[in-house]
């Protein structure tokens, strides 16, 4: 019993503190990114038809995720594809989505991937 109630108490702690935040990472990813990167981040979404005019980033694919760094994953997310030659089909948001927010969805596209960071 004493074990069960040790493991329970952290997560606990942590379900309090994730009913905190206003929006989880997860679900700002699922209204904004999934659309097109789809709900695995494979780049199917919903969006994505044949004829579709470009090949959203397939984030399960940890070879080129391990490419990027965290600040080259935000540097999209805040001003678009366009910004680092991509599409322009990827949306700036900068003007929609918190430093939080932003940062949740660095964490969720890395738990997509199990991918680290480049240094």
């Amino acid at each position: 019993m004493k074990n069960t109630i040790t493991l329970l108490i952290p997560l606990m702690l942590m379900a309090v503190a994730a009913n905190t935040s206003a929006t989880q990472p997860s679900e700002v990813y699922n209204y904004y990114c999934a659309q097109c990167h789809g709900s695995d981040g494979k780049g199917n979404g919903p969006n994505v038809t044949k004829d579709f005019a470009t090949d959203p980033r397939d984030f399960s694919k940890v070879e080129d995720m391990q490419k990027l760094s965290d600040d080259d994953i935000r540097n999209v997310i805040l001003n678009g594809g366009a910004s680092v030659s991509k599409s322009s089909l990827m949306p700036a948001w900068s003007g929609t989505l918190s430093d939080e927010e932003v940062d949740g969805l660095v964490g969720v596209l890395r738990c997509i991937s199990q991918s680290k960071a480049k240094l």
